[in-house]
């Protein structure tokens, strides 16, 4: 009879482990080989969650590991991580059992080089140019002398007290200080929201609007420098309504904010300068600028005086003119009293000469009535003779004298009428009324002064003229003579 014996399998030996067990000793293994690690690669997938732990991968051209921010660090991280970074993450390899996955957990980082660095802020210069935020024409004024100033800058260093004590030594203004980080996680948003909050200002609250803003920080590395590179600031800035000066880092540092901004200045002190003048100097230059005003003040006034005094030496005599200009007047106006009477004299004098070489009315009257006649005496004549030899036609034709007789009227009728207007307007008709024409040597007497006693004078009636002396009735008239 053969006896059986149960061989052990090669499994048997292999120790057995739980998955727990498992999870833990990869994950104490990795966090003592990998306790400290710097791994360099580019941001992807990169999410921030509500609990504020960012998740994301970094890889490279082989290989891709995932990575974790937990919230406690993400303000000490340096920089804010944005796909397509290159960075070096700083921090330790950790194991997630559930998973079975294993994540860098990231303390710190930094851009991978300079030179990538610098490439980014390149990209973004020539975006952000496209887009015309650099424009000069966008660029506006600083005021020469600014009622207040505003400054956004850490509270803490030497950047705030060289721009106080630049302004203070030049001339002093109120300063209006908008505290911000200046490098780190969140620096960026802070000073963007510190500019905007700035510009924001109306003045009719408790703090009054700047009329000039310096953003400013001291030296440091590109890394300490990129919150003032953030595409947030620069819009910030080139859509600030205030003149913004920027003084970011030493003179030979330059970021994009410096593009962005009205004025850039080599340093925070150099930006005090540029803000408010040197009050001495400004009232020397006023001194100045007075005392020139003044000079040539006086020497228009001297010009203007000697030009007066040659106009008025070459000027007449003003008092000589008027007594001049008055005899003139006296003068014309003595013959003027003289000239009217004799020029009315001599018209009136003009006008009998002319009517005493006009024939009377009756004359003019009784020889068209006499003609008158006569034409009317030759028409019935005329009338009569033609009636006669032609009794038996205008028997015959029976025709009525009758037409012709009417016209005759009728151009009777109009000869009188005529014959009344002018008769209506004759002197003769005005004699007869009992009105008397007085001449004296043939020319119309028509004032009592013009005529002397013993003056002869002819009476023009009606129906004749009589001679006349001018007397007081003592003297003796001639024989057919009248005395008035």
């Amino acid at each position: 009879m053969t006896e059986q014996f149960d061989i052990p399998s090669a499994s048997n030996n292999v120790p057995e482990f739980t998955v727990s067990e498992i999870s833990g000793a990869i994950r104490r293994t990795l966090e003592g080989t990998f306790s400290r690690v710097r791994v360099r690669g580019e941001i992807t997938e990169l999410k921030r969650y509500p609990s504020g732990h960012v998740y994301f991968s970094l890889k490279d051209e082989r290989g891709k590991i995932s990575g974790v921010v937990w919230r406690g660090s993400v303000s000490r991280l340096g920089l804010a991580p944005e796909n397509g970074v290159e960075i070096i993450a700083t921090g330790k390899i950790s194991a997630y059992g559930e998973r079975s996955s294993y994540q860098l957990v990231v303390e710190r980082m930094e851009y991978a080089g300079e030179g990538a660095l610098l490439a980014r802020i390149e990209r973004l210069r020539i975006r952000l140019a496209e887009e015309g935020l650099f424009d000069t024409a966008c660029k506006k004024a600083i005021p020469l002398l600014p009622r207040v100033i505003g400054v956004v800058t850490s509270p803490q260093g030497a950047v705030l007290h060289d721009i106080c004590t630049t302004l203070q030594r030049r001339f002093p203004r109120p300063v209006i200080v908008w505290p911000v980080p200046v490098q780190g996680e969140g620096a960026a948003a802070r000073i963007a929201a510190a500019i905007d909050g700035f510009s924001q200002l109306d003045g009719q609250g408790a703090v009054p609007r700047p009329d000039v803003l310096i953003v400013a920080r001291g030296g440091g590395s590109l890394e300490d420098l990129m919150a003032f590179n953030d595409e947030a600031v620069v819009r910030a800035a080139a859509a600030c309504t205030i003149p913004l000066i920027s003084a970011v880092g030493h003179e030979t540092d330059t970021t994009l904010i410096d593009f962005a901004s009205d004025r850039r200045a080599p340093t925070p002190t150099a930006a005090a300068e540029m803000a408010v003048p040197v009050r001495t100097e400004l009232l020397a230059d006023i001194e100045h600028r007075n005392a020139r005003a003044l000079g040539a003040l006086s020497r228009l006034l001297q010009t203007a005086r000697l030009r007066l005094d040659r106009a008025s030496s070459a000027m007449p005599d003003l008092p000589s003119l008027l007594q001049t200009a008055r005899m003139q007047l006296d003068d014309r106006g003595r013959r003027l009293d003289v000239a009217l009477p004799a020029l009315v004299q001599r018209r009136k004098a003009d006008l009998v000469a002319i009517e005493r070489h006009m024939p009377a009315v009756e004359t003019l009257l009784a020889g068209r009535r006499t003609r008158l006649a006569v034409l009317a005496n030759m028409l019935q004549a005329s009338m009569a003779h033609t009636f006669q030899k032609q009794d038996a036609r205008l028997g015959r034709l029976r025709i009525s004298p009758a037409p012709l007789q009417a016209l005759v009227r009728e151009r009777r009728t109009a000869l009188a009428g005529i014959a009344g207007q002018l008769e209506a307007v004759s002197p003769c008709a005005v004699l007869a009324r009992g009105y008397a024409l007085v001449t004296a040597e043939g020319r119309p007497v028509t004032s009592a002064e013009q005529l002397r006693d013993g003056e002869r004078v002819e009476l023009t009636f009606g129906d004749g003229a009589r001679p006349a002396v001018i007397g007081d009735g003592t003297r003796q008239p001639k024989q057919g003579v009248l005395e008035l």
